[in-house]
């Protein structure tokens, strides 16, 4: 019994060790295009990524977290042994990464390391959702890249004026956000809805007067979406460089929101069946848990990896900076629809890449292919190297400890 408590305590502290190494690698990807444009502070980007991220986490971590728990591996339950050995694992190999200034793609770590600890524990592959994971993940960089290149060329263009093309932008998000879903959001099917669901329910006598709920969300979400344009068309008119780069820390604080949603189901995943079955406490405990390890992880450790990500491998204005975000957001917004475990230091740096093509490729003002190289290698290798690694660790500890 009382070994049983202490494996519990040891997936405990793995998973809060993974919610800090996640808040110090992959939130912080998202600020970086805004201190590389120099509309924000290192040092107050860290401390915003922290905050805003931690939210997020509580917000919008369920669906990943699911997946992670429950969906990789068939035929058995992951037990606290197992969850220790994933999250170990994982945080390991970020960490190390950290210390040489690589982003390791926390998706990619935890989802290897949970497969290979769920097989080591007697489970299958679940083939099917290992398929949809992977081919999303394939598409990220493709359709991020289109999408920011795209966006960049028309905002840097003279072809549509800025107070025309940003505000567009800007209403674009405004639609999505009325739509994304948050965890504390009742719905007659569930506690995940959005804003505009809710809205839509709690007002149903207008459902009839103007055609249906379905008509009714999309009223809702274009009042928000002109709400908006308005807002930042103001900013714009007031002054251009100011407003551009209100727009450009707004866009990245949205950004940080849905990378902690995305990023601390990859810390507590594995803690889903310890949280219900050993310990009977509620999914939003478990990621309040591991909001609070992103919050301390982004406050002490993101620094470097802000540094590196906007300066290293490529140094965007505030244009592209936007272009970057927005493609970003979407993506990572239709992973957490799907439950699909992503990496943010991929979901941003492809549309870095995406963004910073526009400007060419010199040594000021373009791309490193080199250091991107690195990274696409650290993709690959911490993948198979945390099944491999996560496998071994669990048999190990299975032997000394006797349990499974």
């Amino acid at each position: 019994m009382a070994a049983g408590i202490g494996i519990v305590v040891v997936a405990l502290v793995t998973s809060l060790f993974m919610a800090f190494t996640v808040g110090a690698n992959s939130n912080s990807a998202p600020i970086a295009p805004a201190v590389g444009a120099n509309a924000l502070s290192t040092l107050r980007g860290a401390l915003l990524v922290g905050i805003v991220a931690g939210l997020g986490a509580i917000a919008q971590g369920g669906s990943i977290s699911e997946t992670i728990g429950h969906g990789l591996v068939t035929g058995v339950s992951i037990t606290p042994l197992a969850a220790a050995a994933t999250l170990l694992t994982a945080a390991t190999l970020i960490t190390i990464g950290n210390s040489y200034g690589y982003p390791i793609p926390s998706a990619f770590t935890v989802s290897g390391a949970a497969v290979g600890a769920g097989v080591a524990l007697g489970g299958g592959f679940a083939l099917g959702t290992y398929a949809k994971i992977l081919g999303f993940w394939f598409a990220i960089p493709i359709v991020e890249g289109v999408m920011a290149y795209g966006l960049a060329r028309v905002l840097l263009g003279d072809r549509v004026p800025d107070a025309i093309s940003v505000p567009l932008l800007m209403g674009g998000v405004g639609y999505a956000l009325a739509n994304v879903q948050l965890s504390f959001v009742p719905t007659p099917a569930g506690p995940q809805g959005s804003i505009a669901g809710w809205l839509t329910h709690r007002l149903g006598g207008l459902t009839g007067l103007f055609g249906g709920e379905a008509i009714v969300a999309v009223l809702f979400s274009l009042v928000l979406a002109l709400a908006v344009l308005a807002v930042t068309y103001w900013q714009l008119l007031a002054d251009v460089t100011r407003g551009i780069n209100r727009i450009l820390i707004a866009l990245a604080l949205v950004v940080v929101f849905t990378s902690g949603g995305t990023q601390v189901g990859l810390a507590t995943g594995p803690l889903e069946p310890v949280f219900s079955s050993a310990l009977g406490l509620p999914g939003l405990a478990l990621l309040a848990f591991g909001g609070f390890g992103i919050l301390v992880g982004g406050w002490v450790r993101s620094p470097r990896l802000i540094q590196a990500v906007a300066r290293e491998y490529a140094s965007l204005g505030p244009k592209r900076s936007i272009a970057a975000f927005v493609p970003a957001f979407l993506i990572a917004q239709a992973a957490i629809v799907l439950g699909f475990p992503i990496s943010f230091n991929k979901v941003m740096i492809s549309s870095i890449v995406g963004a910073g093509l526009v400007g060419g490729s010199s040594s000021s003002d373009g791309i490193s292919l080199r250091k991107t190289g690195y990274t696409v290698g650290a993709w690959v290798g911490s993948m198979v190297g945390g099944a491999a690694i996560s496998f071994a660790l669990y048999r190990l500890l299975a032997a000394v400890l006797g349990a499974g």
